[in-house]
């Protein structure tokens, strides 16, 4: 690529306007628009209504009709921006109705702001950048985080900031301020993190003579406020980060606490509370509203590597109080998270070497996602670019406008820190001293799909660790442009050498990228010209932003743009949940496959054909043509063909060189990994040069909704010599013998007491209920022997009993309450009691596993670390003929089912799989909500778990 870029973007001379101390503005180049025509003028509008409901119970969520945007944007992206980001009463003539007043309302104050504080030569500059900045939202080529389209333009406090990080000293008054503080910032619907390694240890003696709290207990409040404020419920649900150093006394106790709670939420779930996620009775346990993660050192890695002894510090004087073994501390760290998903893991020395500003403190905590570390009491505002859009048709990679983009972002990024309001006036201070931004991008799996490169490959790493080279690298140019302009940032002055150290080492990590095709080469080549330039410019100007760079989880913004991948992640599965405009749904192949196809070499009848089986199939295993060594390119984040958990932390260690702050990403791993295996990964991060590594195992965490996804089908077996035709004369009822076996059960549930007798088939299949309560009126004693026939009646005709306890455990009313039943302590009603009962005595143990029913035996096993299902191991049983009261005879050949109903990508996959995705039950529409980086998003209705 020529150097015009560099004259373009210098500053000007003569004429120019000046900014503060004579400096000069900014030289602005048309990249998207073109000179008299508005951007706005070139996109088709159309209107649309908006109208979301809550599919479980039909009720209207939100509606708005006759709304305007762009015919490209999709119903999912029109629906989260008409709801979450217009501004004004619905129905009122105040209310947002277009994309136009929207964009209008917040690009207005940034060129507003720009103008007037010196940012730009010319009043032409100052419309370029408006009418450029236009014309990238409204065509979804990049977008600003959350807060910002909720706030900017509006009478509410301009907050633009998602990410916060806090501070928390050693006396009550900051302990009660940090409660204060975080309470706040929910409120605005952001999220927080904090360090507690200051606060002393339980094993510490208080000036007054007794024994300190420590900081495990503290959490407890500051949980139980999160938990209250639920971030205001009115824009998002934000989230908190808790961190403790590995060196404080109370270590041990902050590693196992969540996992703790979590051996409670499934006493409490079998016991009959509610404890799925947003439920009633999960409030009741403590420590959920946060993230926790250790920060560990080298010296601590470098001991758990030669198996020695590590001293834990008072947090007073600093000496070592206590020696533990650092193996030993590991393996609890990697247990807890095996368990319940908690604590994550920071690693400090690394997180510090790539610190700009250590004269002024250290980095000591991060957001809730882990892609922001920075100054304590500081924050910062994100923006992400959608990669996709610079692919070309050609499949070339647009370098150019890349880097135009880059450059417009951050610009727009560091004004709106000119006029950002904060919640608290530290934090205020802290971030306008440090102007601290994070630029990111989204849609990565995607584009790599796209372009014929596996996700986990070398070529994959390649490719993205270029582009995020040259992201940084051309927003650290264009940092010491804006510092030419506009002037540094306040604290640079002091640390000057530590700061120009920093761009040494990005610069040097690009030059050790080992570029392996054309396009890669490409991309490449000009991030060492960008560097190669941002140190010069740098060592003459200085730097405008301590911080430019982060990868977040772009998760309402990410639906906002059409994504079809969020963040660093690669794609969720390769197919996905579509609405359509007008009302329904259909099923369909991420665009990116045929693309991909058609990359790879695939003729046009080839592509169909793999296209249709993997509709049909959910993934390219056996597909018609499918080249074994091009199976790779499709592997997802889930489904037939999952990334290995190390395919993800390689990815994250080829970008995470070229990032100022770090990575929100979490690894999945399998149910059957061990503890073993997160030790692995969690030392691997280290090795690998990661600044923060979290994991979640499959199923690890009991607070998840069961969804209505079909069991797992069985598996192929040889296809049979086709039978003789026959009448199919539907189902066959089966009585059971005159004689039959039968148990009598005497229960109370809450004061009221009942028989329960259940009769067997001779092969122990169930097949009669018949109930009696005591003290009932005639009114009641016929309903429950109506009731009881007709379970008794379906059984024999082959319903199996699974379904008849899905549908009635959990069931509320009265009576409910205390049993007198040692494996189930407490029931929501009679149905409760009574189909948990039958579970435990009818149902094999895999099965009740799912139901989430365990006997008392099974979960003093489960506490004591024990998988239950040894208890069973032994047992001679045909645990078919349990599941399946009765057996019915079934045709050989059987039409396939039609897919049970689904309303959101995740749930798709769950279908396709055959099995429950662990990921939380949207609050607001009902939906399944699907992973964005360490967070989760609704594609539904936008709502997030905590982050962008």
């Amino acid at each position: 690529m020529p150097e015009k870029g560099d004259v373009m973007t210098e500053t000007v001379s003569g004429s120019a306007r000046r900014g503060k101390a004579g400096r000069r503005g900014l030289k602005m180049e048309r990249v998207f628009t073109r000179p008299g025509v508005h951007p706005y003028d070139d996109v088709r509008w159309e209107r649309r209504d908006v109208v979301m409901t809550n599919w479980r119970d039909g009720s209207v969520n939100f509606e708005q009709k006759g709304v305007e945007f762009p015919d490209t944007w999709s119903v999912n992206a029109v629906n989260i921006v008409t709801s979450k980001y217009f501004r004004g009463a619905v129905g009122t003539p105040q209310r947002e109705s277009s994309l136009k007043q929207l964009v209008d309302r917040v690009v207005g104050v940034y060129t507003e702001t720009g103008r007037k504080n010196g940012y730009f030569a010319s009043e032409e500059d100052a419309e370029i950048f408006d009418h450029e900045l236009k014309h990238a939202l409204v065509n979804q080529v990049f977008s600003f985080n959350s807060p910002v389209w909720f706030n900017v333009g509006t009478a509410s406090p301009q907050q633009v900031s998602a990410c916060f990080i806090l501070s928390v000293d050693d006396t009550m008054e900051s302990i009660l301020d940090w409660y204060k503080e975080e309470g706040v910032i929910f409120k605005g619907g952001s999220g927080s993190g904090v360090n507690l390694s200051r606060i002393r240890s339980s094993k510490e003696l208080l000036s007054s003579g007794g024994t300190a709290s420590g900081p495990v207990s503290f959490m407890r409040g500051a949980d139980a406020s999160a938990g209250t404020i639920k971030s205001g419920g009115a824009t998002r649900r934000a989230a908190k980060m808790v961190v403790l150093d590995v060196d404080h006394p109370d270590v041990e106790e902050f590693i196992e606490t969540k996992a703790r709670e979590e051996n409670k939420i499934r006493a409490l779930r079998d016991a009959g509370f509610d404890m799925d996620l947003g439920g009633k009775d999960i409030v009741s346990v403590q420590y959920q509203n946060a993230n926790n993660s250790v920060r560990v050192s080298d010296d601590f890695m470098r001991a758990v590597e030669s198996g020695d002894s590590f001293g834990l510090r008072s947090r007073r004087s600093g000496e070592v109080i206590s020696q533990v073994d650092a193996k030993g501390l590991f393996r609890k760290l990697a247990q807890a998270a095996w368990e319940c998903a908690d604590p994550g893991i920071q690693y400090d020395d690394t997180i510090n070497d790539w610190h700009t500003n250590p004269e002024t403190g250290r980095i000591t905590a991060s957001n809730p996602c882990s892609e922001y570390m920075s100054l304590d009491n500081s924050s910062c505002n994100l923006a992400s670019i959608n990669l996709l859009k610079f692919l070309n048709d050609d499949n070339t990679f647009d370098v150019e406008r890349f880097v135009k983009l880059s450059e417009l972002i951050i610009t727009a990024m560091d004004i709106s820190i000119t006029f950002a309001d904060f919640p608290t006036e530290k934090i205020g201070e802290t971030t306008r001293a440090y102007r601290q931004l994070g630029i990111g991008y989204a849609n990565l799996g995607a584009l790599l799909m796209a372009t014929g490169h596996a996700y986990d490959s070398e070529g994959g790493r390649s490719l993205a660790a270029t582009i995020t080279s040259l992201m940084t690298g051309v927003a650290y140019r264009r940092s010491a442009e804006l510092a030419g302009a506009v002037g540094t940032y306040d604290g640079y002055a002091r640390n000057a050498d530590a700061h120009q150290r920093v761009m040494r080492k990005h610069a040097v990590a690009n030059d050790e990228i080992r570029t392996l095709d054309a396009m890669d080469k490409s991309i490449h080549n000009e991030a060492t010209r960008q560097w190669r330039q941002c140190l010069k410019v740098g060592e003459k100007n200085g730097y405008r932003n301590a911080q430019a760079s982060l990868l977040a989880p772009t998760g309402t913004i990410g639906l906002m743009m059409d994504c079809d991948t969020t963040g660093i992640e690669p794609d969720l599965a390769l197919v996905k949940y579509k609405k359509l405009v007008g009302g329904g749904s259909m099923q369909i192949v991420n665009n990116t496959v045929p693309r991909a196809l058609k990359k790879l070499g695939y003729q046009q009848e080839q592509i169909e054909a793999i296209v249709e089986y993997i509709t049909d199939h959910g993934h390219v295993v056996d597909a018609p043509g499918l080249r074994l060594e091009h199976y790779e390119v499709f592997d997802c984040a889930m489904g037939e063909r999952a990334i290995s958990p190390m395919g993800h932390v390689r990815m994250m260690a080829a970008v995470q060189p070229f990032l100022s702050g770090a990575i929100s990403k979490t690894v999945n791993m399998p149910e059957q990994a061990t503890v073993e295996d997160v030790e692995k990964i969690y030392f691997e991060g280290w090795k690998l040069g990661l600044k923060a590594l979290a994991i979640y195992r499959d199923n690890c965490k009991v607070g998840q909704p069961l969804s209505a996804a079909k069991k797992k089908t069985e598996e192929k077996v040889e296809e049979a010599p086709a039978p003789a035709p026959v009448v199919d004369r539907g189902p066959v009822r089966t009585r059971l013998p005159k004689q039959r076996t039968a148990t009598v059960t005497r229960f109370s549930v809450g004061g009221a007491e009942g028989y329960m007798t259940a009769s067997r088939y001779p092969d122990n299949g169930l097949g009669e209920v018949f109930l009696k309560l005591g003290k009932q009126g005639s009114t009641l004693a016929g309903v429950m022997d109506a009731f009881s026939m007709a379970i008794s009646i379906s059984l024999q005709y082959g319903v199996p009993l699974e379904t008849w306890v899905e549908k009635f455990t959990n069931m509320r009313f009265e009576p409910a309450g205390m049993t007198d039943d040692p494996d189930i302590r407490m029931a929501t009603s009679m149905m409760d009691y009574i189909f948990r009962r039958l579970a435990l005595d009818h149902l094999p143990y895999e099965t009740r596993a799912e139901l989430g029913i365990f006997s008392a035996e099974e979960r003093t096993a489960q506490a004591a670390g024990q998988d239950p299902a040894t208890l069973h191991a032994e047992e001679d049983v045909e645990r078919e003929s349990l599941a399946q009261s009765v057996p019915v005879e079934q045709p050989k050949a059987k039409e396939p089912e039609a897919p049970a109903e689904v309303h959101s990508s995740t749930e798709l996959i769950e279908s396709h799989q055959g099995r429950t995705a662990d990921a939380p039950l949207c609050l607001t529409c009902g939906t399944k909500m699907r992973p964005a980086g360490s967070c989760y998003v609704c594609e539904g209705c936008g709502s997030t778990s905590g982050c962008s």
